[in-house]
């Protein structure tokens, strides 16, 4: 799957429409091949963009936990050490 595409759930704050709508863009890109699409294909990129962001949203505000948010801080920090390890500093 693309990296570019965090875990959005279980946060605090929770995830903003921004954030679902930026994943919703990476998953479509990945699909199709495209980081820009042709006149030709724009509008249909753009409604599957939209599609997969309504359900992305649906999804993400209808799952449960037990378990407490995580920080975001915190998570982008333990993110950044795995990027160093892996690809060196």
């Amino acid at each position: 799957m693309c990296r570019s595409i965090k875990t959005l759930f279980n946060f605090a704050p929770p995830a903003t429409d921004e954030e679902v709508r930026a994943a919703s863009l990476q998953f479509v890109r990945k699909l199709s091949g495209y980081t820009h699409p042709s006149k030709q294909n724009e509008k249909a990129f753009q409604r599957a963009t939209e599609d997969i962001f309504k359900i992305a949203r649906k999804l993400i505000d209808s799952l449960e936990t037990d378990a407490p948010p995580k920080n975001r801080e915190i998570e982008a920090a333990k993110a950044k050490l795995r990027a160093a390890a892996r690809y060196g500093s």
